[in-house]
Order: structure tokens, then sequence, then C-alpha cells
């Protein structure tokens, strides 16, 4: 087994990380300015992401592309190093055309949509004309579960009928946000995953409103996190994404790549609240010694960087399983990496911000807008408890194809106890 990274892997991480340190970090504050101003988008984010498309930093997170479309042949365990990268600065991604959720949107368009749906709405997305984003989760179904949505898509002559409301829809209030990909019932008395479809709706299609821009942790993103309200929102019905009835299995498809995409971010976001914190650490003195002279801040030093590492080589591992066997063999993994990378990069910025002391609260360090990401990130793409739900009943039902084989362990055995 070898940890090493590839000679194109150390290539690739080399010119993302010297074109952030020239581009990417130097233009936070401006990006942060233009942003408080109302920009939208930043102008800074179009001239970064020329630069990055003119050398060639660009779409690295979609393996397997046609040679006539923009982008690199990265596999996933290729693409981990560089979304760490990345991911340290929350706009960076942008400047790469790796951002969520278009990523997430390219790569079922890529996989499921017709010619005429790529050619108007892949290509442009390719490119970094236009945004997009994936309307799936409501304020009233259990949206971890695909299957419990009730918003209706109906048949209706020619045209697919659009009844429902969607909310913490990503990126849907950006201004150049032209299309989403909207799941919904079509046929509610068919097989529970077989109900579920998915279309493509212009989000200037009539009936369409962008109702508010839903603040997070009292804050309102950049990216926009939207509540929209569909009223016969009315589309052709060739904009059905993939066949009638497919939506949960594209669901599926989308979430399992997209959660291993911000599990990367985060740990990359983890690796740089470590930092602040050890040089936090060598700054500053309470009781006349530094404080990472001090027990307790030295132990939080030591765990985060165990933690981040345990959760670095999963995720490569789920990563290895997607490209070997595909997203559904690596489920179990997903899974895991999802419930706990985001609790990891939570504990792992906690410590940075308890070592800054009020500093770390306020904007004079990235470290509360870290720790807000980690904290979405337990809901975001299914909250936690329902990944540990899937990972148990896993181990579970494994245990039963092994019954009575941890028991010889038992003195005496289980089973063999009075009563």
């Amino acid at each position: 087994m070898d940890f090493e990274y590839s000679p194109n892997q150390q290539e690739l991480r080399a010119r993302v990380r010297e074109f952030m340190d020239r581009y990417v970090i130097p233009n936070n504050t401006r990006w942060r300015r233009e942003v408080a101003e109302g920009a939208n988008p930043p102008p800074v984010v179009d001239e970064l992401k020329a630069i990055a498309k003119a050398e060639g930093l660009w779409n690295l997170f979609l393996p397997g592309l046609k040679p006539d479309e923009p982008g690199t042949r990265l596999s996933n365990l290729e693409y981990a190093p560089l979304a760490e990268i990345m991911g340290q600065i929350l706009w960076a991604s942008e400047v790469f055309n790796c951002n969520a959720p278009d990523t997430g949107n390219m790569e079922i368009l890529h996989a499921f949509a017709a010619p005429a749906q790529r050619e108007r709405w892949l290509k442009p997305l390719l490119e970094g004309e236009i945004r997009s984003c994936f309307a799936m989760t409501e304020p009233d179904s259990s949206s971890s579960d695909a299957s419990n949505i009730s918003t209706r898509i109906e048949a209706e002559g020619d045209e697919w009928v659009i009844n429902g409301r969607k909310w913490f829809i990503t990126g849907a209030m950006r201004a150049r946000c032209k299309i989403a990909i909207v799941m919904g019932v079509t046929s509610p008395n068919g097989e529970r995953h077989r109900q579920q479809s998915m279309v493509l709706v212009p989000l200037d299609a009539p009936g369409l409103t962008l109702v508010r821009n839903i603040s997070v942790m009292n804050h309102l993103s950049e990216e926009t996190h939207c509540e929209i309200v569909f009223r016969n929102v009315r589309v052709p019905k060739a904009n059905l994404l993939g066949e009638e009835g497919g939506g949960f299995a594209i669901a599926q498809a989308r979430l399992g790549p997209g959660r291993i995409h911000h599990c990367m971010r985060s740990i990359g976001q983890a690796e740089l609240a470590l930092d602040l914190m050890v040089q936090r650490s060598k700054e500053r003195k309470t009781f006349g010694r530094y404080l990472h002279e001090h027990g307790p801040v030295a132990e939080w030093i030591a765990l985060s960087r165990c933690e981040i590492e345990q959760a670095r080589l999963l995720v490569l591992k789920t990563a290895w399983l997607i490209d070997a066997k595909g997203a559904k063999a690596a489920a179990p993994e997903i899974s895991m990496i999802k419930a706990i990378v985001p609790r990891m990069q939570l504990g792992v910025t906690d410590r940075a911000m308890q070592t800054f002391g009020a500093m770390g609260l306020s904007p004079d360090t990235p470290l509360a807008d870290l720790w807000t990401m980690a904290r979405s990130l337990r809901l975001a793409d299914g909250p936690d408890e329902v990944h540990l739900r899937a990972i148990a009943r896993r181990e579970i039902n494994r245990s039963k194809e092994n019954i009575g084989a941890a028991s010889a362990f038992l003195t005496p055995p289980l089973g063999s106890l009075d009563g």
C-alpha cells in the first residue's frame, strides 16, 4: 500500500498551492469588501477564474471527461489533496470551477442529461459561465430520505407542472444561477423509490419565486441558502432529467460524490484551523509561558493532528473505493466520512478558537466561518444521525452473517449462562 502522492498529484498540488498563495489569499480582503458592497458575483472571482482557466487549473473535480470537454481526467483519489487546498478559503473552489453545488450538478448532467440538455446547461457550467442549484430539500418533509419529498411534478399535455416548496437551496440567489435541478413526485402510487423524478427548471420560469436567502447561524451567506416556491411552474417534457421515476437513483448518484467533496474541503479547513492554533500558541504568553508550553494547549494540538490524519485516511480510502468500485459500493465509507469529518472539523476549530480567545470569535480570523461551515455540514447532505443509523444497520446485518463468531471469545460463551 503506497501512500505517496503520484508525480501528477505532486505537480498539481504545487500548482494549486502556488495559485492560492499568489492570487487567492492576497485577495481575500478584497473579496470580503466586494461582498459587503453587494457585488454578485464579486469581480475578483471572475478575474481569478480567467487566470485559473488559462493555467489549466479548471474542472479538476470531474473524472472521465471526454477529450473535447474542458477539464482534467483526475480520479477522486487524485482530486482529494487538491480539494483540501482549495477548501481552505471558503470561496476559492469557484475560482477553479470546483464549487458546490455546481460540481454535483455537473456530474449528474454529465451522467444522465440528454444531448440537448448537455448543450444548453452542462456546457456553460463547465465553462464557468453560469451557476446552478439543486432543489431537493423541503421544510415539511424529512429530506434525509429522498423518498419523503412532497413537491408534485405532474404531466399535463407536453409539459410538466410543478408545485411545491423547497428550502436551504444553495446558490439559488446567485446572479448567474440560471438552472435548478428539481426533484419531485411524478408517480405517487408507484413503488417507493420509483415515485420521484428530476426536471430542469430555469430560474426565470413563471411561477418560480425566490422567497428569501435564509440566514445560517444568524449569518447571511454570500453563496445564499434559499427558500423557493413553485406555483404551477411549467417546463417542457423534454426537461426531464434521465427517465421518469429515476429521481431517487439520480439523487443517490449525486449525493455520494458530493459528500466526499465536502469532506475533502473540510479536512483542508481543519488543517488551516490547526495551523492558526499552532501559530497563536507560539506568539501568545500567559503566566510567563507560551500557550503551547501549557499542557492543555499542547494536548489540543496533538489531538487535532491525530484526528485530521485519521479523517484524511478514511476519506482517501473512500475516494479509492468510489474510483475502483463505484459510489454504491463505497456507501458505508461515504456515510462514515460524512458523520465523522464535520465533527472533527468542529472539534479542531473549537480548540483553535479557544486558543485565540475572544479574537477567535471575531472577523479578525477565519475561525468563526470555518466553525459555521463545519456545523452546517452536520446537516447538509443528510444529518449525522441518518448516516450513523445506516452504519449501525450494516454492522448489525454483517453480524448476522457471522452469528456466534464473537461469542467464542467470551468466558463462558454467550448463550451458556444460566437464566
